[in-house]
C-alpha cells in the first residue's frame, strides 16, 4: 500500500520504521529536515520537507494516489486540516489523525464525513488510560492487553520464586489447574524469547506471556508469583491530559490524590473531579510525599510530559515506600534502562499508539495489533473469513496451519447463538468462518505472512 505519515516525531518515525519493514510504499512529511534526513539515511522511505497540511506539499509527497493518510503531527489542527484536504482535493480512502484535545473528542460528530472526514480518530491519552486502568485491575501484572472485547486477555508477568509452577514443566499447569484453560504465548528469559512447549521448564525471572478468557487471568498469575493484594491508595503525579482522564476512571474505585505544579490547573481539576484530592506542589517534594504517607500508597504514577521528572519522583515515592511505581516514558532508550529496577512499570505512549495504528493500516481484517517488547513483537486479532476452498486457515486444525515460525496461535472466539464462547487454542481445535483468532508473533518481521495466511483467495487447490 501507499501510506503517506504526517510527523516525523517519535510515533511518526517508529511507525515508517514498522511498515516500510513490511514492504509499504512510505512517504513520511515534516518540517524538521534534519530529522528526516536521519530517517531516510535508516530506512526505505521517501521523505518530503514542508508543512504537512499545504496541499502542494502533500501532492509532492504523492497524496493523490495513496491508500491511507496517517496524520500524526503534534498539532490537532493541522492533522484535522490535512485529512480534510486529502478528502477534498484528493479523494484519499483512509484517513487517520491524532487527536490530542479533549474538547475536540467529546463533540464525535465533528468528524463525521459530512463535517471533519476522519475515518480513524487515536488519542494517545485515552489509549494510555486505558491501559493503566487494566493494569490497576490486575496487580503483579506487567501489561495487560484485551481482544475479543475485553473478553480475553493477553497478560504478561515476572515469574517469582515461590510460584506453584516455577521450576516446573508447563505441561504440569494443566494437571495443577484442570478447570481453568490456558496458554502460554511466548516466554522471554534474559531478553531472549523461548516458543514455550510442553516440557519448557519456567524459571524465577522469567517474563511469561499468557493468554486466557478474563476471569481466569488471576487463578493463571497466582501459578507463577504469589497474588498481590488489590490497589486502594493512589498517588497521580500530573494533572495533565493523561492524569486528569486516568483520575476521571479511577476516582470511584480508589482513592486518589493527584499533584499538580499548576495553580491554575489545580483549580480547573477540582471542578472536573469529584472524588479526587488535588494538592498543588510538586511530586518530588520529598515533605509534601511524606505528608501524604506516600509509605502508605499502593500505586504512585508518574504521568507529567517530563520523562526525567517521572523518573526521579518514581525513585523518590519507592525509596520513601510506595508499594508500586510507574512512570509515562516518551523516551524509547529510557524505557529499558529503568523498567523492572526501582521503578516497577514503564509505560511507553508511543508504543500503545503504534499498536493501534497498526490496527487500522494493515492487510486483512485487523480487529486489534498490540505492539509489545518495545515493537519487536505483537499481537494480533484478526478475523478468519471464506470456508475451506478460499481459505488457508478455516476449516483446518490448528496443528494443520502454516503459521510462520515464531507465531502461536493463543486462543480463538467464537459467535454462538448462546453469546460468545472462548476457545484457548490447543492442536485440535478447528478454525470456523468468522472466528477472530489472536496470534501472537515474537519476531514482527512475519506479520506479513500471517496477514497473507487470513486472506481469501479464489482458491487454493
Amino acid at each position: 500500500m501507499k501510506i503517506v505519515i504526517l510527523g516525523a516525531g517519535q510515533v511518526g518515525g517508529s511507525l515508517a520504521e514498522s511498515l516500510a519493514s513490511e514492504r509499504n510504499d512510505i512517504v513520511l512529511i515534516d518540517s524538521d529536515e534534519k530529522t528526516l534526513r536521519e530517517l531516510r539515511d535508516r530506512i526505505d522511505i521517501g521523505v518530503v520537507a514542508g508543512h504537512a497540511s499545504h496541499p502542494d506539499i502533500l501532492l509532492e509527497a504523492g497524496i493523490d494516489d495513496a491508500d491511507i493518510l496517517v496524520a500524526v503531527t503534534n498539532n490537532d489542527e493541522t492533522n484535522m486540516a490535512a485529512c480534510q484536504i486529502a478528502h477534498s482535493l484528493f479523494r484519499v480512502p483512509t484517513k487517520i489523525a491524532r487527536i490530542r484535545a479533549a474538547s475536540y473528542l467529546q463533540y464525535p460528530q465533528l468528524f463525521d464525513p459530512g463535517a471533519i472526514p476522519i475515518d480513524v480518530l487515536i488519542s494517545p491519552e485515552q489509549l494510555v488510560s486505558e491501559y493503566i486502568a487494566r493494569l490497576m485491575e490486575n496487580p503483579g501484572a506487567l501489561q495487560v492487553l484485551d481482544f475479543a472485547a475485553g473478553q480475553v486477555q493477553l497478560v504478561a508477568v515476572r515469574a517469582v520464586q515461590g510460584g506453584p509452577l516455577v521450576g516446573h514443566q508447563l505441561r504440569y499447569l494443566r494437571q495443577h489447574m484442570p478447570k481453568v484453560d490456558t496458554r502460554v504465548a511466548a516466554i522471554y528469559r534474559r531478553n531472549s524469547p523461548i516458543i514455550p512447549q510442553g516440557d519448557t521448564v519456567i524459571e524465577a525471572g522469567d517474563e511469561v506471556f499468557f493468554i486466557a478468557a478474563r476471569a481466569d487471568i488471576r487463578a493463571v498469575m497466582s501459578e507463577l508469583r504469589r497474588l498481590e493484594q488489590g490497589y486502594k491508595r493512589v498517588i497521580i503525579a500530573g494533572g495533565g491530559n493523561i492524569g486528569l482522564r486516568l483520575a476521571h476512571r479511577l476516582e470511584a474505585r480508589y482513592s486518589v490524590k493527584i499533584i499538580e505544579r499548576s495553580h491554575d490547573r489545580c483549580i480547573h481539576l477540582s471542578e472536573e473531579l469529584s472524588n479526587s484530592i488535588v494538592l498543588h506542589g510538586s511530586a518530588s517534594d520529598q515533605d509534601l510525599l511524606l505528608e501524604e504517607n506516600i509509605e502508605d500508597t499502593d500505586v504512585f504514577l508518574a504521568l507529567t510530559n517530563d520523562d526525567e521528572a517521572n523518573i526521579m519522583s518514581s525513585l523518590l515515592a519507592k525509596r520513601l515506600g510506595a508499594r508500586k511505581v510507574m512512570a509515562l516514558i516518551n523516551n524509547r532508550a529510557y524505557v529499558d534502562l529503568v523498567q523492572g529496577g526501582e521503578i516497577d512499570i514503564a509505560i511507553s505512549p508511543q508504543q500503545n499508539t503504534i499498536g493501534s495504528l497498526l490496527t487500522h493500516v494493515r492487510r486483512g481484517d485487523m480487529v486489534n495489533v498490540h505492539s509489545l517488547r518495545r515493537g519487536a513483537a505483537e499481537a494480533i486479532e484478526v478475523i478468519a473469513h471464506g470456508d475451506q476452498r478460499t481459505s488457508k486457515v478455516v476449516g483446518r486444525k490448528i496443528e494443520d496451519i502454516d503459521l510462520p515460525e515464531g507465531a502461536a496461535i493463543g486462543a480463538i472466539v467464537r459467535e454462538t447463538d448462546q453469546g460468545s464462547e472462548v476457545l484457548i487454542a490447543h492442536d485440535d481445535v478447528v478454525v470456523q468462518t468468522d472466528d477472530h483468532v489472536i496470534v501472537f508473533l515474537v519476531d514482527r518481521r512475519h506479520t506479513r505472512h500471517v496477514e497473507q495466511l487470513f486472506q481469501v483467495g479464489f482458491s487454493f487447490f
